[in-house]
């Protein structure tokens, strides 16, 4: 070694001593290695969904660090607010990948076939969707995490309905709906937008409590945690306390920063009163969860200008630009008023929507067209009369733009909400407990089902007044080319569904489609794809809806247009009960074309009531019925040759009172 060294120094070394000292030193090398003990195997590496998973967590970094917050993002929408403040993110491998945020933190989930993984700004460890607790930030909700899973295919945890729930309550009436909203006696009409306060939903419809022989509404309440299942509260506002006349349509906020000074959080409800025929907006506040009002003793806090039809206050808050936002329909126009202390409103602009009579029970708000940020859009809606272009009344919508003081439509004319008979008085409302990405993504809605051309002849005889619609969650999609609100049913109501019966794939003809599940009782839904394939000569097929022997409703598809259609024309069971009129006899009928060929129809019937939801909600029907009493059937035909059923399954649903 000593002369190794001296070597080194003098820089008397060949190629061939070179290579014997570098191979010594590696054989060196290769001893001391085989001596260290064993740490075990190597770790293997990540798979995909924690690559993805680490992918988010990098870009996450960097937003936070180049623009002082955190992204969204959905690999199957279209939501990419992530990537443009980072850079594009590799998602080789993986499904689908979401992540939602809030100013202190995000979680993030990855699929990857049937499993779903998260992880969050928390933890820097990969949980498995529902194999252990997922840690979230501060400033997210559970229910924000549930819901983002829920979008990536992770069922919602839910109890079953007992088997009872699926029995007819004791002493029901003929047309008593089980899982729609009725009063237990007397008149029902508008709904009022839901709040939500302490995990508990609290909404009102008007009422009248002196149906038939006394005028006049006040605001009903009933609470909720789940937006099936209601709890009844009884009356919250009363009518003819204050002088200025009945309680009729407005809407019910939340002041959490005491705006109106009647403390943060009071509720502060504004609503038409009406006395003599002349319509006035009032404020009343409540203190204690909305359970009770106070009237504000200033009232009216708009007092009426001189107008015939001046009702239906709509508030939301505008945080973009620090202000309340009133819509309020003015005849044949929405008039749009702000405020800062929801007392002192100032008339902004107007939006003027002839052609449609007298507008009523406007909606303003906000969703990103198919779920992208980017493409945030307002949306103006209105119950209108669509009789000059063949149809009902029904709410109609525009979309647009919103400058804090105007809004601009598009050139787009407007669209209907539902085209069936009786959708009637909407209003929409997002969960506040989700994030912003998520509230902007998809909102609630609940309609009053009735129509006014035959409102006060229904056939029940316990209450009056029709019914209110399940709860939807609406989202403003691109349809055919234009953004247009798709309808579905809340998840929730998954909690009331029984076990499903199925059929396999059958020709369906004029004579009928083979031996079908025939539905047990009167409330149930119904799953039908249908198909025209090349070797079928049919175009129209017909869901025939009966009881006792009779069909109350035919839901229909015809190929040749590409419409979808409930009729009531050989409804039996109306004429022996009240004389509803040709209205109600009246086929309506709505455009969604087939998706390669198939169209699916999810058809939910209620006693009274058929909601239709059609090629995923692109469009929908709801009507309602009256069946005779009697064993309940259900055929599957053609109006002539052959068409293929595709699929088909029956579920019962339980009763929510």
């Amino acid at each position: 070694m000593k002369n190794l060294t001296e070597s080194l120094a003098s820089g008397r070394l060949n190629a061939r001593t070179i290579w014997i000292v570098v191979a010594a030193v590696a054989a060196a090398v290769l001893v001391a290695v085989a001596l260290i003990p064993s740490a075990g195997p190597r770790p293997a590496a990540p798979g995909r969904a924690e690559q993805a998973l680490l992918e988010i967590a990098g870009a996450q970094a960097e937003a936070k660090e180049s623009h002082g917050r955190y992204g969204s993002y959905w690999l199957s929408g279209t939501d990419r607010t992530l990537e443009t403040l980072t850079h594009p993110l590799r998602t080789a491998g993986v499904t689908d990948l979401r992540s939602i945020e809030c100013p202190d933190g995000w979680v993030a989930a990855a699929r990857t076939g049937d499993d779903v993984e998260v992880r969050s700004s928390v933890e820097d460890r990969v949980v498995r969707a529902g194999a252990g607790e997922i840690v979230r930030p501060e400033c997210m909700t559970s229910e924000a995490v549930e819901s983002m899973l829920a979008d990536m295919g992770v069922p919602r945890k839910k109890l079953a309905a007992a088997p009872s729930a699926f029995d007819r309550p004791e002493g029901a009436s003929e047309f008593r709906p089980s899982y729609h909203i009725t009063p237990g006696k007397n008149w029902m009409n508008d709904p009022q937008r839901p709040i939500l306060l302490d995990g508990l939903w609290h909404y009102y419809y008007l009422y009248n409590s002196g149906y038939p022989s006394e005028n006049g509404t006040e605001w009903y309440h009933l609470t909720s945690t789940d937006l099936v299942h209601w709890k009844d509260e009884g009356v919250a506002i009363a009518k003819y306390k204050n002088g200025l006349g009945d309680i009729e349509t407005g809407s019910a906020v939340v002041d959490h920063d005491n705006s109106a000074g009647f403390g943060k959080g009071a509720v502060i409800a504004v609503m038409t009163q009406q006395d003599q025929g002349v319509q006035r907006q009032s404020l009343f506040y409540s203190t204690d969860n909305g359970y009770s009002f106070t009237a504000y003793a200033k009232n009216p806090v708009m007092e009426n200008p001189g107008e015939p039809n001046w009702r239906d206050p709509k508030i939301i808050r505008d945080e973009a630009h620090s202000q309340w936002v009133m819509a309020l329909a003015e005849g044949e126009k929405i008039g749009m008023y702000t405020s800062t202390d929801l007392k002192d409103w100032h008339y902004a602009s107007g939006v003027e929507r002839t052609g449609l009579g007298t507008l009523e029970c406007p909606e303003l708000f906000q969703l990103d067209l198919d779920g992208d940020p980017s493409k945030r859009t307002w949306v103006l809606a209105a119950s209108a009369n669509g009789s000059g272009e063949g149809l009902t009344t029904g709410v109609a919508y525009w979309t647009g733009a919103w400058d804090g003081t105007r809004f601009t439509p598009s050139d787009a004319p407007h669209q209907w909400l539902d085209a069936g008979s009786d959708f009637y008085a909407a209003v929409t409302w997002d969960d506040p407990r989700l994030t912003e990405s998520q509230r902007m993504s998809s909102r609630h809605a609940i309609g009053w089902m009735n129509n006014w051309a035959y409102a006060r002849q229904l056939p029940t005889e316990d209450w009056h007044g029709g019914a209110d619609s399940m709860v939807r969650d609406i989202r403003l999609q691109t349809v055919a080319g234009k953004p247009t609100l798709v309808s579905t049913p809340t998840t929730a109501m998954k909690s009331i569904e029984g076990p499903a019966a199925t059929t396999g794939e059958r020709r369906m003809t004029r004579d009928g489609a083979g031996q079908l599940p025939a539905p047990e009782g009167g409330a149930y839904r119904l799953d039908v794809q249908l198909e025209r394939t090349a070797a079928d000569d049919g175009s129209e097929a017909r869901i025939e809806l009966g009881s006792d022997g009779k069909t109350f409703a035919t839901v229909g598809y015809d190929f040749s247009d590409g419409s979808a259609y409930i009729s009531r024309e050989s409804a039996d069971a109306a004429t022996g009960k009240a004389e509803l009129g040709p209205d109600y006899r009246a086929t309506r009928r709505t455009v969604s074309p087939a998706r390669d060929g198939k169209v699916e129809l999810s058809i939910f019937v209620d006693h009274s009531s058929v909601e239709v939801f059609i090629n995923g909600g692109e469009k929908t029907l709801t009507s309602l019925v009256f069946p005779t009493e009697g064993t309940p059937s259900l055929g599957a035909v053609t109006a002539g040759g052959a068409l293929t059923l595709k699929a088909f399954s029956y579920r019962r649903l339980a009763s929510t009172h």
